[in-house]
């Protein structure tokens, strides 16, 4: 089964390009079973290469889903059309009294600022307390999880010595958690951040549980008992350019940028990087969707 989205969102084209199955509203609106209701809360620069990322991740699951996406009323993006926002784009006050079955916070280029001179943190808090009642499980990606680890549990983030970049081995600590149910021992994920959160100082804290770490990388995985809340420092929905463009895009800027670990082939970055953490984002989208979404959700959103 699709995911259900607007019938003018750009994103369509591109993963009906990709011979992925998506659904319009006007083709669901003749479907009698309840789709999740899903939001996404944007934070990300190029909204709309991150829509399809997340659009593409979300794709393969049998299950219908209602796609809302939200953005900061407290900063408004420079590198989006305004007329996408206005057309696709929702914020806080316009759905608080909603509920919705899942949510997803993106990440954001803010890491080296302290979380409360971020232009939107307040907002963003209460964005976060609000996902506590009126969310059955949400979803957080690199600062975005950084974010949330912080406010809801008091875990800081910690400045690495260097830009970790790269796509990196990673390591599954419990195999009998559904979150990580079919991963390999061992697999790979794409990780773009200046900063990052201590395994240990999630591990202490005792409603959350460490599910994948790497030797360079440190944290990927986190979870709080029972998947009300899922944080994932790396960002499994990348495309295989993704890296490239950002390294292009240093290197431009005039910036010493270094290569992306093991992601151009050989080191050479005139070769087309290969996708090798596919499968895993996949799976990771899938199982959370099926275990920590659908079901523990109740059918009745307004009543749950």
């Amino acid at each position: 089964m699709p995911i259900k989205i607007p019938d003018t969102l750009p994103a369509r084209g591109v993963l009906e390009g990709e011979n992925i199955f998506v659904m319009t509203s006007s083709r669901a609106l003749k479907q009698d079973i309840r789709p999740l209701r899903l939001v996404i809360l944007n934070l990300m620069p190029t909204k709309m290469v991150t829509e399809a990322q997340l659009l593409r991740c979300l794709s393969n699951t049998p299950l219908q889903i209602e796609i809302e996406l939200m953005q900061t009323a407290t900063y408004s993006s420079k590198n989006t059309d305004p007329s996408h926002l206005v057309a696709h784009y929702t914020t806080f006050s316009e759905i608080r009294d909603r509920r919705y079955d899942g949510m997803i916070i993106t990440g954001a280029p803010v890491e080296l600022l302290p979380f409360e001179r971020v232009a939107y943190w307040n907002e963003l808090c209460e964005i976060m307390e609000w996902s506590k009642t009126n969310v059955t499980s949400a979803f957080h990606i690199c600062w975005g999880a950084q974010a949330a680890l912080f406010y809801h549990y008091g875990v800081p983030k910690t400045e690495l010595a260097g830009k970790l970049f790269g796509v990196f081995e990673q390591s599954v600590e419990d195999p009998l958690c559904p979150l990580t149910r079919g991963f390999d021992d061992i697999f790979l994920a794409p990780h773009s951040r200046y900063t990052g959160v201590s395994a240990e100082a999630v591990a202490a804290v005792p409603e959350l549980a460490v599910l994948s770490r790497g030797p360079r990388a440190g944290l990927y995985i986190a979870m709080s008992r029972g998947g009300r809340q899922v944080f994932v420092m790396g960002h499994s929905e990348y495309d295989a350019e993704t890296l490239a463009l950002e390294y292009r895009r240093d290197i431009e800027k005039g910036q010493d940028a270094a290569l992306p670990v093991n992601y151009f082939p050989q080191d050479d970055p005139a070769r087309t990087p290969q996708k090798t953490w596919r499968s895993h984002a996949q799976l990771l989208y899938s199982n959370w969707l099926n275990y920590y979404v659908y079901q523990t959700t109740p059918y009745d959103l307004e009543n749950g």
